[in-house]
């Protein structure tokens, strides 16, 4: 029997693999495929879709595997893919550089008699995650996820560090006064949306993840107003806040809604003595609102610039790209390496930038389409030896529902990636377990499987209208995993259509699925605890083995 994968309006064959017959496995191998469908059956799991495939790094001789072959949406997994063919594509030491140029000539009072333009050059962070050691920062439970949660946290530094940066350099040009418009070119490629939870929109300038921080925190006393803040603070929006402080022991709530182009309503309530609560308001034009963050900065840094900050970004003023680029140029920032954004991507799972990679492999062509960036990607996945069929992706997030993977395509993915030139930064991108980033709780502290694995998860969850509860269509973990042994494994973990229990008062979707992360963590642990065997696979048997009714 052949199957057929729909890719794109084509058909491609997804290969079946022929078996050689098992070999008889020892004692250990046993213990092994009882620890590992130990954790396959645990309660609310049993019936879910699990393929898992594990191998042996060097040798790739199969430790364990149960629907190694079939497709699974491998939610944020998808990431490896994605971030592995940017470097492979930029290279780890790959910089941005984003120019300010200049359209008209510099009287000798100072005055531009014309145009300052910033040429958007895809850098995701414009310089608002750099630490002092030039390094990108982040925090375990990144900002752009506080939809769902209170535990969100902003990184210490400044998110116009870039633009700063820029606006000292105009000044110090010998430039103090802009007498024509200050417009952001971002024509590098064409808007597209990301294919995840957060900011949803693709663009080539990127200034605070193309959102405004909201900041509260509690007053000292029950019935006082709470303090609400913006970060950055600027006049290019407006909030209408009413945040209550409540008695120590009640509830925190705390939502965010548009009402506005450009202004946001905050509601809710903070106890007493409750830490600081991170919400976000997306940006709906991040072009005009990095127009408008410039403005701001250039008049911080003594230059005076006629046009207000709450206009719109007009580019259609501007003389095709390729001429644009050829202006005198004013000023320059200069990013951290790729191998920094790679890092941030995968330890926090970064949606919006992983969006972006396709798009910025697209660019590095000089072609300008999600679609173009998505086959430049196939070409290099393609290289590394994957299978046609056995992946398919729709951005570069994971998001999409065209994105689907086999365990055994992930595991050749990382595989190829070992002797790779760029192998050190994907490897020290990876979340470790129970230490950082979407791995930092998925083990207790005592683990002794905590600090050996280095892995993507992915979530990906679904509400059913019907009756009010969830589906989780996608848990998964894949990396590289040494052993109690020390033997290294490589391993992708996906389990699929897991319907889960009602939010209760108490109980939240994002406390149900951090169980399901643990799971995987569990997972992570049975496979740590190993005597160093190789004398044969072990695979899943019995009632384990079986799989759902429908045939997947």
């Amino acid at each position: 029997m052949i199957f057929l994968l729909l890719v794109g309006g084509g058909l491609f064959p997804l290969p079946l693999r022929a078996r050689a017959q098992e070999p008889t496995r020892s004692p250990v191998q046993d213990a092994l495929s009882r620890r590992v469908e130990a954790v396959l059956t645990t309660s609310g799991f049993q019936n879910g879709h699990w393929g898992i495939l594990v191998v042996d790094r060097k040798s790739g001789e199969v430790v364990y595997e149960r629907n190694a072959d079939q497709l699974f949406a491998p939610a944020s997994v998808t990431k490896l893919f994605s971030t592995a063919a940017a470097l492979i594509e930029l290279g780890p030491g790959y910089r941005f550089q984003t120019p300010l140029v200049r359209h008209g000539e510099v009287d000798a009072k100072g005055t531009l008699q014309g145009d300052l333009i910033l040429i958007a050059q895809g850098d995701l962070c414009m310089g608002g995650r750099t630490g002092p050691e030039g390094t990108l920062l982040f925090k375990d439970e990144d900002h752009t996820y506080s939809g769902g949660n209170l535990r969100s946290e902003i990184v210490g530094t400044n998110p116009l560090a870039g633009l700063d940066h820029l606006a000292r350099d105009v000044e110090a040009a010998g430039i103090h006064e802009i007498a024509g418009e200050v417009i952001v070119d971002d024509r590098l490629f064409a808007p597209a949306f990301s294919t995840g939870s957060g900011p949803s929109r693709v663009s080539p300038i990127v200034i605070n993840d193309n959102v405004i921080d909201i900041l509260a925190r509690p007053a000292g006393k029950a019935g006082e107003a709470a303090t609400v803040t913006i970060l950055p603070a600027t006049q290019f929006v407006t909030i209408d806040a009413a945040v209550e402080t409540v008695e120590a022991g009640k509830p925190a709530a705390l939502s965010v809604e548009r009402v506005g182009p450009r202004r946001f309503s905050v509601r809710g309530q903070l106890p007493v003595g409750h830490p600081q609560v991170v919400k976000v308001g997306e940006i709906e034009q991040p072009g005009s609102f990095a127009r408008a963050l410039l403005i701001e900065a250039l008049r911080r840094h003594g230059v005076r610039v006629a046009v207000s900050p709450l206009g719109e970004n007009d580019t259609a003023r501007l003389y095709p790209r390729g001429e644009v680029l050829k202006l005198p140029k004013v000023a320059e920032y200069t990013s951290p390496p790729f191998s920094e954004y790679a890092r941030v991507i995968l330890k926090v799972s970064h949606n919006l930038y992983a969006s972006t990679l396709p798009l910025l492999i697209a660019a590095h062509h000089g072609e300008r389409t999600l679609e173009q960036g998505l086959k430049r990607e196939g070409g290099i996945l393609k290289s590394l030896g994957l299978e046609p069929g056995t992946v398919s992706f729709g951005g570069g997030a994971g998001g999409s529902r065209s994105d689907m993977a086999t365990p055994r395509a992930t595991v050749a993915l990382l595989r190829a990636m070992v002797p790779r030139p760029e192998f050190a930064s994907y490897d020290a991108a990876l979340p470790v377990l129970g230490r950082d980033g979407t791995l930092a709780k998925s083990v207790a502290a005592e683990s002794p499987a905590r600090g050996h694995a280095h892995a993507k998860t992915g979530t990906f969850f679904v509400e059913n209208e019907l009756d009010g509860t969830t589906v989780l269509t996608s848990k998964a973990l894949a990396g590289y995993l040494e052993t109690a042994s020390g033997r290294s494994l490589v391993f992708a973990a996906f389990v699929n259509n897991v319907p889960l229990d009602a939010p209760k008062p108490d109980r939240t979707i994002s406390d149900a699925t951090a169980q399901a992360g643990r799971l995987l963590g569990k997972l992570c642990e049975a496979l740590y605890t190993d005597t160093g065997d190789t004398s044969g696979p072990a695979k899943a048997t019995g009632a384990a083995a079986r799989g759902p009714a429908d045939g997947h």
